[in-house]
C-alpha cells in the first residue's frame, strides 16, 4: 500500500511539472514579448500623432525644428486665379446638303452647312423647328453669289457670314430672336 501512495505522489509530481511548466514558459513568453512590442501610445494617441505629421507635410501647420525637414525648401505661395465663366457652344447641322446655281454661271455649289450658338438649347430648338423656312432663306442667300465671290477662304468666310445673316434675319421674324453666332461648312463642292 504505501508503494501505491508512493506512485500517486510520484505521478503527481510529473504532471504538475509537464503540464505546468509548459503554461507557465508560454505566459512569460508572452508577458516579455508584450512588453517589448506594445506601443506607449494609445490608439487615439498614435493618430493623431500621425495627422499632425501629415499636416506639417502639407504645410498646414508650422513644423517644429528639429523635425528632420530642411528649412531650405521654399514655402508655397497660393495664387488667386479669377474665376472666368464659360459658355457651351451648341451645334446644328443641317440633315441634307444644299444644291444652287451660282449667279451668272451654269456653276453650281453643293454644301453641307452647320450652325452654332452659345446661347441656351432655345435657339437651336428654333432652328431645327424652322428648318423648311432656313432652308430657302440658305438656298436663296448662295444663289446670289457668282463663281468668283465664293473662291478661296475669304470668299467662303463672306458666304457664310451672309448665310448667318440672313438665317438670324429669318429667326427675329419668326420667333423674335436669331442667336446663331457661326456658320460652318461641313462639305463644300464647287462644280
Amino acid at each position: 500500500m504505501a508503494e501505491e501512495e508512493e506512485k500517486k505522489k510520484f505521478n503527481f509530481k510529473k504532471i504538475a511539472l509537464f503540464g505546468i511548466g509548459p503554461i507557465a514558459l508560454v505566459g512569460i513568453g508572452i508577458g516579455v514579448g508584450a512588453f517589448l512590442f506594445m506601443p506607449t501610445q494609445t490608439p487615439v494617441e498614435q493618430v493623431e500623432e500621425l495627422i499632425e505629421k501629415k499636416l506639417q507635410q502639407a504645410g498646414q501647420l508650422p513644423s517644429s525644428p528639429g523635425d528632420g525637414e530642411s528649412s531650405a525648401d521654399p514655402d508655397k505661395v497660393y495664387k488667386d486665379t479669377p474665376s472666368t465663366e464659360t459658355f457651351v457652344t451648341s451645334y446644328y447641322t443641317f440633315p441634307d446638303n444644299f444644291t444652287t446655281n451660282l449667279r451668272g454661271s451654269k456653276a453650281f455649289l453643293q454644301i453641307s452647312v452647320g450652325v452654332s450658338t452659345q446661347y441656351d438649347e432655345t435657339v437651336m430648338e428654333n432652328v431645327e423647328l424652322h428648318q423648311l423656312a432656313l432652308r430657302s432663306e440658305i438656298l436663296g442667300v448662295v444663289s446670289e453669289f457668282s463663281v468668283e465671290e465664293i473662291e478661296g477662304k475669304e470668299g467662303r468666310d463672306n458666304l457664310a457670314e451672309k448665310i448667318r445673316l440672313g438665317i438670324n434675319e429669318k429667326l427675329e421674324l419668326l420667333e423674335g430672336f436669331g442667336g446663331v453666332e457661326g456658320v460652318f461648312f461641313t462639305s463644300f463642292v464647287l462644280q
